[in-house]
């Protein structure tokens, strides 16, 4: 009886590269970024990555863009409404990002921040996305009657809070930490 052949790899994609090294990042941080362990993690050879790379800044680029493109994609989708009703819009917002659901996208989020510490290019897309970001919560605050400078304000606290609170581990404080958050969240949105 012969042994079973294991199965020969089907190619692999660029989007599959740039899934593999954003969970990398997400899990090691940008230095655990090693074209020959993902090779390795794919049962690939290094040269399979360099069809799709022309070499590992190419992968960086291609993590820190696909990274912005789902970002503002999102905050565009969740900013997006009908007019009159901006305050449950602000209120979605905050229940989407607040939410601990996502533990990956928060750990992708903070090892992206990380990265952008130290380097000027991911430091570049870090400040862009969160520009959109601001941006289109202003809009929402300009569109229920707020001044510019107090939805600029309002735009700002909005997002220290949500990744703020992500951050945190505060389940345990108070039995009542549900109509806190909610309490947060009127006074965030509140004419």
């Amino acid at each position: 009886m012969n042994p079973a052949k294991p199965k020969p790899r089907a190619q692999l994609d660029r989007k599959e590269w740039i899934e593999a090294a954003t969970d990398v990042l997400a899990a090691q941080g940008v230095d655990g970024l090693r074209v020959e362990v993902l090779a390795k993690s794919f049962g690939v050879t290094k040269g399979s990555f360099y069809w799709h790379f022309k070499d590992r800044q190419d992968l960086f680029n291609a993590v820190l863009q696909t990274w912005k493109e789902g970002r503002i994609r999102d905050i565009n989708k969740q900013t997006t409404g009908s007019p009159g009703k901006e305050r449950e819009q602000l209120h979605h917002v905050i229940d989407v990002y607040s939410a601990n659901r996502n533990r990956k996208g928060i750990s992708i989020e903070l090892a992206v921040r990380d990265w952008a510490r130290r380097d000027a290019q991911a430091a570049a897309v870090v400040e862009e996305v969160d520009t959109c970001r601001l941006e289109c919560t202003r809009r929402l605050f300009v569109a229920l009657g707020l001044s510019e400078e107090e939805a600029k304000s309002r735009s700002l606290l909005l997002y220290a809070y949500v990744f703020g609170q992500s951050l945190m581990a505060y389940d345990r404080y108070d039995s009542k930490v549900t109509d806190f958050r909610r309490w947060i969240a009127e006074r965030i949105v509140a004419d």
